[in-house]
């Protein structure tokens, strides 16, 4: 059903901030949509490619001063970004998409066009732990690549997928770096302990890094896993560095989370510590 709106502000040529029939305020998104138009104009629900309502102020605050720092092109290719990304995710983004990762893809561009890289530490684990997002993510730079004219680094994807992370699963940016930045601890306790290098292209890896990331889901919502004392006496007698790496890693676990860990955690790492340590 097409619906009328008043349009109380023009952002730019392609967005529109405008008050629907229900006295609700929405933005309007769409190719020449606020071109030669003025507060007051008539609209329909059609006229527009994208139509969101922001319901939080401070959001619809931010995002007009957004559209007014960054280029007409790039706030266009969002509306696709976004779409696609939702489809592809199979969910419904927190509004708050429109702020964070339009300013992020602006500041990476701006950033390529200075000549500037910013090194993505945890790309390889945003890939093992988000593979879904980190899949869309690699189309949204295809997407950009292609109607922006410029070339994002790799490490723009994982950057990209964490955003869509935090917009599916309504979690803070910050919430979600800590989690990446804790696995990263895990990982050099791993090293340093069992005295390894781990190739981070190995099955193996990828099968930790998934491990890890269900316990900390196990942990977080207080799962508890089967008891499992007989393979952990088993376990502490033939792979006891391995065994006692285990229970470092879940005291850090325990202590960075404030959650109690089950002790049968500990016996499913240690075979996973074992894989690594002797490959």
């Amino acid at each position: 059903m097409v619906a009328h709106y008043t349009i109380l502000k023009v952002l730019n040529n392609n967005v529109v901030i405008a008050q629907s029939p229900d006295e609700q305020e929405a933005v309007l998104i769409g190719k020449g949509i606020g071109f030669s138009k003025k507060a007051g104009d008539q609209l329909e629900s059609s006229d527009a490619d994208k139509l969101y309502v922001m319901k939080d102020e401070e959001k619809q605050h931010q995002y007009k001063q957004l559209v007014a720092q960054v280029d007409e092109s790039i706030i266009l290719v969002m509306n696709d970004i976004i779409q696609y990304s939702e489809q592809k995710l199979g969910v419904k983004f927190d509004e708050h998409i429109h702020i964070a990762l339009t300013d992020h893809i602006a500041f990476a561009i701006k950033r390529v066009q200075q000549g500037l890289d910013i090194v993505n530490p945890f790309l390889k684990e945003t890939q093992l732990m988000y593979p879904k997002e980190y899949s869309a993510a690699e189309e949204v730079v295809k997407m950009i690549e292609a109607h922006l004219d410029v070339h994002l680094p790799d490490g723009e994807i994982g950057f990209i997928a964490l955003h869509l992370h935090s917009a599916a699963t309504n979690r803070s940016l910050s919430e979600i770096n800590r989690y990446s930045q804790l696995m990263n601890t895990l990982i050099q306790m791993i090293e340093q302990q069992l005295e390894i290098s781990i190739d981070k292209s190995s099955i193996n890896y990828m099968r930790l890094i998934q491990h890890l990331r269900r316990g900390i889901n196990r942990i977080e919502s207080g799962e508890q896993v089967g008891n499992q004392d007989r393979l952990a006496k088993v376990l502490k007698e033939e792979y006891p560095v391995c065994y006692n790496t285990a229970w470092k890693l879940m005291k850090v676990l325990q202590r960075q989370l404030g959650k109690t860990v089950s002790d049968a955690e500990a016996v499913y790492l240690t075979m996973h510590l074992q894989r690594l340590s002797s490959q």
